[in-house]
């Protein structure tokens, strides 16, 4: 195997194509505003799609990404590339035939779900139908994720990461070309909704077929493998792994799922809360999953070696990547969060008062932001580590904090409590990953890391400012009543926004700001 590359250099690389990804998403996201709006056939949807993605965070993308890497790699170092692709053909047998029962189960049962997840739909005529039937045409995209997500650890665990990047984008793709087909066709929103529900198993398709070249390249044939007994200890350990991950990873999607729940008593708030949460995605994408990405492997690469103060390492340089990028996006989001999400999604039938009702959860939802990318990057060295009971306990405490500010709060202040409440749990999740981590597995150096936050949050003050007062000089000379004076209030405030963090960075003397540049400078 060649030379790992350092985490910046790797990092940045998945950063790239995981922002085309997420630029893609935004596109998307604005055809589905523009088409349905926060109407019921857009709660409908959302809803239903929420069912296979959850499954999809839950089984395919995140536990088995923790669970299957590390024994991927250990395959590789005493087996080699044979009895490493041995081990992924036969994990993907095995959840073909698990994931299939799942599909099957969801479509069978699609009521009864959306009764738990959605108990107050059946309120407007003929939204609780919509969902149904939308969540039994989408069941199957679960399947087609989660061998999307195996062909992912494969690549990811031999460091080869852009397929695995661009995967993302080709499902926005395809997603996009069917979404301006519907729009151009001129149908009924409910033939919209059905076609953007079929268009996304086309795209789930998409999505794996990307990745199969490289594969391929690399040495790997499919064979249809089964070991439901879980006979390989390779397999069996692939699986005790994963079932604990299963629901440490769960945190963020079951809180999503407990949200809906709740959200669904008033009209649009599904969608709004969809659409904030779908933006906070952008830099939790960019920034946290791809740092994450390649700290899963250097975790499993550390863990195999015994080697604990490497994974400290590994640990700090992956929060102070955290902190460097997310600190900064939080601050911009609160900022800039009224005419980012007005020029991203006012259109069509996205209304002012959407636009408004968005922004209020999303800057809510930016509370968390910068939890939400360190628990990617926390999280697996315990899976590493095969200390997945610690990540257990801390996911099901940011549930059941989460479950109790609804409970209490709810009532009284509505939807916009459900995104505080997802912030907080995320806030919960990291700090108890964080001080088990110092406890169990390495030592962190605290007072460093806490003076570089420190650091870092001055320079995101400043840069707020500077932010803001350019966004009021624009918004006070344009207006943003058309989409050019929309595009300048928010584009030029975030220009300035990006040139004072630097600016400020430097001053203060922070090292990633002089390793960016340097790789730049080497670049050109």
């Amino acid at each position: 195997m060649s030379k790992p590359r350092g985490l910046g250099r790797t990092a940045g690389l998945i950063s790239l194509a995981t922002m085309l990804s997420r630029v893609l998403g935004l596109v998307r996201e604005q055809l589905f505003a523009a088409l349905l709006g926060a109407t019921a056939m857009a709660d409908a949807f959302i809803a239903a799609f929420r069912i296979p993605n959850l499954l999809r965070d839950l089984f395919a993308e995140g536990a088995l990404s923790a669970a299957f890497v590390p024994a991927f790699k250990k395959q590789l170092r005493e087996k080699g590339e044979g009895g490493a692709y041995e081990l992924g053909n036969t994990v993907a047998g095995n959840l073909v035939v698990v994931v299939g029962v799942l599909v099957a189960g969801g479509v069978a049962f699609a009521p009864e779900v959306l009764l738990l997840m959605a108990r107050h739909f059946d309120e407007v005529e003929g939204k609780f139908e919509l969902a149904v039937e939308l969540t039994r045409i989408m069941m199957p995209f679960l399947l087609l994720v989660t061998l999307a997500a195996v062909a992912m650890g494969m690549l990811n665990a031999q460091e080869r990461y852009g397929p695995p990047a661009l995967a993302p984008a080709m499902f926005n793709v395809v997603s996009i070309a069917i979404g301006i087909g519907l729009a151009l066709a001129g149908l009924d929103a409910h033939t919209v909704a059905v076609g953007w529900a079929v268009g996304t198993l086309i795209a789930g398709l998409a999505q794996l077929g990307i990745q199969v070249p490289a594969l391929w390249r690399a040495g790997w044939r499919p064979s249809l493998r089964l070991d439901l007994r879980l006979r390989d200890p390779a397999v069996r350990q692939v699986a005790l792994v994963m079932a604990p991950a299963v629901i440490s990873v769960a945190a963020v999607q079951v809180n999503v799922f407990i949200n809906t729940s709740f959200a669904s008593d008033e009209q649009g708030a599904v969608a709004w809360l969809n659409y904030a949460f779908r933006f906070l995605q952008l830099p939790i994408g960019v920034f946290g999953v791809a740092i994450a990405t390649v700290s899963t492997t250097r975790f499993a690469d550390a863990a195999v070696d015994g080697d604990r103060p490497a994974l400290s390492r590994h640990l700090v340089e992956g929060l102070r990547l955290v902190a460097f990028l997310c600190v900064p996006a939080t601050v911009g989001l609160v900022v800039l969060g009224e005419p980012i999400i007005r020029l991203i999604y006012e259109r069509g039938k996205f209304y002012d008062y959407d636009t408004n009702a968005t922004v209020s959860a999303l800057d809510l939802y930016a509370v968390g932001l910068v939890s939400y990318a360190a628990v990617k990057v926390l999280a697996p060295a315990f899976y590493a580590m095969r200390l997945t009971r610690i990540a257990v306990i801390a996911s099901v405490s940011a549930v059941a904090a989460n479950v109790i500010m609804n409970l209490i709060l709810h009532p009284t202040y509505g939807y916009k409590i459900l995104a505080l409440g997802t912030a907080l749990s995320a806030l919960v999740n990291c700090a108890i990953l964080y001080i088990a981590f110092h406890r169990r597995i390495a030592p962190i150096p605290h007072r460093a890391l806490v003076v570089y936050v420190l650091r870092i949050c001055v320079a995101a003050a400043v840069m707020g400012a500077a932010t803001w007062g350019a966004f009021w000089l624009v918004d006070g000379q344009l207006g943003h009543a058309r989409f050019w004076s929309r595009a300048a209030g928010a584009l030029i405030p975030v220009t300035v926004g990006a040139l004072v963090y630097a600016v400020t960075c430097a001053l203060l003397g922070i090292e990633e700001l002089d390793q960016i540049a340097n790789k730049l400078r080497r670049r050109l």
